[in-house]
């Protein structure tokens, strides 16, 4: 029995494809809806599974060709975002045999494939998937730096294995200890989900993970590229939430936010607390953004804003978070910029032992502060100039 899977998404089709071939299914995907009509042809399959949003040849006028080019009966599933009700009519009127909704759970997807085609003759005992199939997919960058002792290696795999969508990228800073062979050891046999980018170099962890945002936006598959901590003082399950709102909302950036309250394990050093709440108090006036907090390490951002908050080097290594949101508000301008930004609160946030920033680092913030108020107050400047400029020639 031969199951052709067309989906714009890698991410998507490969646990698809897995748990289908783990069923017995003979299994072709293909991320190009083009190539997908032509592996049609050649493959002559018992089963088409489609997504409808994609560039180019759509899922729709893959079934036209089915059905109306080809006159072909075969059984056609629709997986997909697209919950709107006319497409959901027309993808029946041209003679789909069933639409599934995403996010959906392998589980469903596997018991729909079985009622439209049947079980293959195989002696294999398949245990169920609590994997789901989801609408979006995203990147997450991680920068690393001598991580050999703390890198959780095995909360990393078995959240991939469990949630479909995800590809990490993890970064070498130029580690001196084993960091790159501990993160070659994690990618092993997991290379589509697990990106790993070697700095030889220490370049601090500003363009660490600006180096990893720009790799991964050069993905077609991703529709959202974020950054997390190591250590997961913010575990994955929290970063997901900040997902799940920039995937339902207008949010060009969902941030991460460890602010005290009850229901929330949120733990900090009394020390580092207090200074983090002075330095809070001179970003708020350097940003005109009520932010409760600039400094956590778990952002989410829409990717049509990587290369306004990335493209340029950094002028700080530990407060490049509040570049970050000074650009924004400098290319879009202030009041738009506070309606694409979100701070989300998070359940969870522990500070763990051997962080990278010491109590001296912390100190040295404040005049950090100082020098991003100097530079980017004259980006804001010249922006204002050549602004004038324009009108001038109009």
């Amino acid at each position: 029995m031969k199951i052709l899977a067309i989906d714009d998404q890698q991410l998507v089709l490969l646990p698809l494809e897995k748990r289908l071939l783990e069923l017995g299914y003979e299994v072709k995907i293909e991320t190009d809806a083009s190539k997908g009509l032509d592996l049609y042809e050649s493959f002559n399959p018992d089963l088409v599974i489609v997504d409808i949003n994609m560039p180019g040849v759509s899922g729709l006028e893959v079934v036209k060709y089915i059905r109306n080019t080809k006159n072909a009966d075969t059984p056609i599933m629709i997986l997909s975002g697209n919950t709107k009700d006319d497409t959901i009519m027309q993808a029946f009127e041209l003679g789909i045999d069933d639409y599934m909704k995403k996010p959906l759970s392998l589980n469903e997807i596997s018991a729909r494939v079985k009622r439209l085609i049947g079980t293959p003759e195989t002696k294999n005992v398949v245990t169920k998937s609590n994997v789901m199939i989801q609408e979006r997919c995203v990147g997450v960058v991680i920068p690393c730096y001598n991580e050999e002792e703390r890198l959780l290696s095995d909360e990393f795999i078995s959240y991939i294995d469990k949630n479909s969508g995800y590809h990490l990228c993890f970064v070498n800073d130029g580690s001196k200890d084993k960091t790159l062979e501990v993160l070659k050891d994690l990618q092993k046999g997991r290379e589509d989900f697990i990106t790993v980018y070697n700095c030889e170099k220490n370049g601090g962890k500003a363009e660490a993970v600006r180096l990893g945002m720009l790799h991964m936006a050069a993905k077609e598959d991703l529709d959202y590229i974020g950054f997390l901590d190591a250590d997961l003082s913010t575990d994955l399950a929290d970063f997901d939430d900040l997902v799940k709102t920039i995937e339902t909302s207008d949010f060009k950036i969902v941030s991460g936010s460890r602010i005290s309250r009850m229901g929330a394990n949120i733990t900090k050093e009394s020390a580092r607390k207090i200074i983090s709440l002075t330095i809070n108090f001179i970003i708020r006036k350097i940003l005109k953004m009520d932010f409760k907090d600039t400094q956590c390490g778990a952002k989410i951002f829409h990717k049509d804003v990587i290369n306004i908050a990335f493209g340029e080097k950094f002028v700080t290594q530990w407060i490049f978070d509040v570049e970050i949101f000074k650009r924004m508000s400098i290319h879009f301008g202030l009041k738009k910029a506070k309606a694409m930004l979100c701070e989300q609160p998070l359940k969870r946030w522990i500070h763990a032992d051997g962080s990278k920033l010491s109590m001296k680092d912390s100190v040295k913030i404040v005049f950090q502060l100082g020098q991003i108020a100097w530079v980017y107050g004259g980006k804001k400047q010249n922006k204002k100039v050549e602004a004038s400029s324009h009108l001038k020639v109009a």
